[in-house]
């Protein structure tokens, strides 16, 4: 198949009369990852992931605990999303997206609103973070990754970089947010409130404009990019889980993504108890929160750009390397370097997920992409639950975040070494060399 230049050229014959209605209109991709980002802002990662940093010191005070203790809440919501999200990726390629995305995100609104019943005992909390955590993949990147990827295939790194924009957007807006909340009323309104906006506005949005595929409103995939017959149909072509799991490609992005999500999101949950040890004021520390947030929303763009014009691995590379610098940063203590660490920590969070989802479908194809996606995000679940519960624990232990940073300095180095020796990509773009 000829290359096709997205921005103008000459067009396969047999995509005339379809891309010439295109080009009268927006390609309705580009609403599909509007749609999908609205979505995410609203799901589980922004207002039970990112705000989590902000309402630990809350918790500590209402439940007469420790870091450790109320930290074990977000590790058991993690840690139970990890168990989900295989189901989820199933439910995804056997019922489709859309019919996940909708349920799940009812049943995570309400989860919030229910936490009115949590009172004093910790155990109560820790029930509620484990009902957050069986729905905190159903409205998050696993089914919307799904639908873009299904959308997009020479465009594919830009528009999950753009979707994800939804959770980067989020993790700056979200945590000074929560912060009024909890100030003027209280951490119990505050969750209510997010629960609320939840139920509000993603659900209608996703009902009345999510789509699954082009080709259910007559559409092509990329908006002009017509698959030939030696191409196949990309949504069919693939591995299956089963297949991905016996292959090396797998396993290497499996450890590597484990690695960095334990260390970064370790970070990202205690950065606002960091900063204010470090002497910054509530606010401040939670505008650093919000700086982390900004590095994910950057981390988030600028990655899905390079993956459509790098090789994806080599990106990686690089990003992962920028956050080991980012934990040396931190290491030294002083508030000016641990903003400048939040920041190239938080560029590897934002970028991590886009990578995963991007790599999945060069690696394996789309044939089976929720099952295999869902097992990578399992994985960086599982590290993340881990990295907050560590560093907590190692605070408790020594009344320091300094036996946890160069831990996680190294796993950062030992994910990119593990990143740099992925092979080439067993699914190219359409019209790719």
């Amino acid at each position: 198949m000829s290359d096709t230049s997205l921005e103008g050229g000459s067009l396969p014959s047999l995509a005339t009369s379809v891309s010439a209605r295109q080009r009268a209109s927006l390609f309705y991709g580009w609403w599909i990852i509007l749609v999908s980002a609205t979505g995410l802002f609203f799901g589980g990662v922004p207002l039970t992931v990112y705000s989590f940093s902000v309402f630990l010191k809350p918790l500590m005070v209402a439940f007469h605990a420790g870091r450790a203790a109320i930290s074990l809440g977000y590790t058991l919501k993690l840690l139970t999303g990890a168990a989900a999200a295989p189901l989820f990726g199933w439910f995804i390629d056997r019922f489709g997206p859309r019919k996940v995305i909708l349920l799940g995100t009812a049943m995570f609104g309400l989860t919030l609103l229910a936490n009115r019943f949590v009172s004093g005992r910790v155990w109560q909390l820790y029930v509620f973070y484990i009902l957050l955590g069986l729905t905190l993949h159903s409205s998050g990147p696993i089914p919307y990754s799904s639908v873009v990827s299904h959308w997009f295939d020479r465009r594919r790194g830009l528009a999950l970089g753009l979707m994800m924009l939804g959770i980067g957007l989020g993790a700056v807006v979200v945590p000074p947010l929560v912060q009024q909340l909890i100030s003027r009323w209280g951490w119990h309104a505050a969750y209510s409130i997010l629960g609320c906006a939840v139920l509000l506005i993603p659900i209608p949005i996703v009902a009345a404009t999510l789509k699954e595929t082009p080709q259910q409103m007559g559409l092509q995939l990329d908006g002009v990019v017509a698959a030939s017959a030696e191409d196949g149909d990309p949504a069919s072509s693939g591995f299956s889980a089963a297949e991905a799991r016996r292959t090396r490609a797998f396993w290497v992005m499996f450890a590597a993504f484990a690695l960095v999500s334990f260390s970064s999101q370790g970070c990202l949950v205690h950065m606002s108890a960091m900063l204010t040890d470090a002497g910054a004021s509530k606010q401040l520390a939670a505008l650093g929160a919000s700086l982390m947030g900004g590095a994910v929303l950057l981390g988030r763009v600028g990655t899905g750009y390079l993956l459509d014009r790098l090789f994806a691995p080599r990106v990686a590379v690089a990003i992962f390397a920028a956050s080991a610098l980012g934990f040396a940063l931190l290491l030294l203590g002083a508030t000016p370097l641990a903003f400048a660490g939040a920041f190239l920590v938080g560029l590897a969070l934002g970028a991590e997920l886009d990578i995963i989802a991007y790599l999945t479908s060069r690696y394996f194809g789309l044939r089976a992409f929720g099952a295999i996606y869902s097992l990578l995000v399992a994985a960086f679940a599982v590290a993340g639950a881990l990295g907050p519960l560590a560093m907590g624990v190692g605070f408790d232990s020594t009344g320091s975040y300094h036996g946890t940073l160069i831990p996680f300095l190294l796993a950062a180095l030992i994910a990119a070494v593990l990143t740099s020796r992925l092979g080439p990509y067993r699914f190219l773009p359409l019209g790719g060399e």
